[in-house]
């Protein structure tokens, strides 16, 4: 095993990234052999990509918020309500929508800003805060949908219906293209900037970076308002794929995203992260999600497997930081 780890090709790919590929690859194998080649039709990769789009967005947004040793269980309820609040001025209010693309994106800012002024600022522990803004998000938009569903305008709709071709135009899978430039993007600011280095390094020792004269407070909030912009643009990617929306959901989307970020190399106690990583991660919890609906199961079987990989994937971190101290 050491020597396959220290090949040139495998320690420029990264061990990990190449052992998912094999999983996804495996499991994509599986679910084709299990349904007697059924699952191996366009609908079904269509419909497994549709759940990745707006999960690998919320798990991108995570991962800058894990990098940081935080977390963030808020973001499925405010993913949901971005898309409640900006879809029902939308079909509301008239409004356009570029504008409620906009409102979605400020709505997720707002909570980023919220969760991260309060963990940076006033030193309230991430986890409380993350719940305190799960239900304020829910509450939120029930009172302002005053608590209807809203569904987003059909692709038939001849001013609005454009929106449905982020996600898919003529058959070709656009919203595939967005979600990797986005991740090539968050890529870059994470390995290539200052910011992401200040991330990276506030997860590995905070202390050490107060103490070199960083701002710590400033960087460790920016990861939060990158988190809940990443949601939001999240958001628009869910009603493009899904149309309706219904107050008081999206904790199920909390495990995934947190499960695919986490299973992609981002480690729990910060200072590791992995944004392609993260994404093959996504696109293993989607493939899963299909797979098990095409199988004939509930997507309570999903929970559980999705809660055991979490698990298995935090226990493995925590065996690779032992093995290195």
């Amino acid at each position: 095993m050491e020597k396959i780890k220290q090949n040139p090709f495998v320690k420029k790919v990264g061990f990990n990234r190449i052992v998912l590929c094999c999983v996804l690859l495996l499991m994509y194998g599986l679910f084709c052999a299990l349904t007697g080649g059924s699952f191996a039709g366009m609908n079904r990769i269509m419909s497994a990509l549709n759940y990745a789009y707006f999960l690998g967005f919320l798990s991108l947004g995570v991962t800058f918020v894990i990098a940081t040793g935080q977390i963030d269980f808020s973001i499925g309820p405010v993913m949901f309500c971005c898309a409640l609040i900006s879809g029902y001025t939308l079909t509301t209010h008239g409004i356009s929508m570029p504008v409620a693309f906009l409102i979605s994106i400020l709505v997720g800012f707002a909570f980023g800003l919220f969760n991260g002024y309060l963990v940076a600022y006033w030193s309230v522990p991430s986890f409380i805060t993350s719940m305190a803004s799960m239900n304020i998000a829910k509450g939120l938009a029930s009172v302002y949908t005053k608590t209807q569903s809203v569904s987003w305008p059909q692709a038939a709709d001849p001013d609005n219906g454009w929106f449905r071709n982020l996600v898919r135009y003529n058959g070709f899978p656009v919203g595939l293209v967005i979600l990797l430039v986005v991740a090539v993007i968050c890529a870059i600011i994470l390995n290539k900037t200052r910011i992401g280095r200040y991330i990276l390094c506030l997860g590995s020792n905070k202390e050490a970076v107060r103490l070199s004269g960083v701002d710590v407070k400033k960087w460790e909030m920016l990861a939060f308002i990158i988190c809940g912009v990443l949601v939001g643009m999240g958001a628009i990617f869910y009603v493009s794929a899904y149309t309706t929306v219904q107050p008081g959901y999206g904790d199920q989307y909390n495990n995934e995203a947190i499960a695919g970020c986490v299973m992609g190399g981002t480690s729990m106690a910060g200072g590791l992260a992995s944004i392609s990583g993260t994404i093959i991660g996504v696109f293993i919890i989607a493939l899963l999600q299909e797979g098990i609906l095409a199988l004939g199961f509930t997507k309570d079987y999903q929970l559980i497997i999705t809660g055991v990989i979490v698990i298995v994937a935090v226990f493995s971190d925590v065996l690779a930081r032992r093995r290195k101290n």
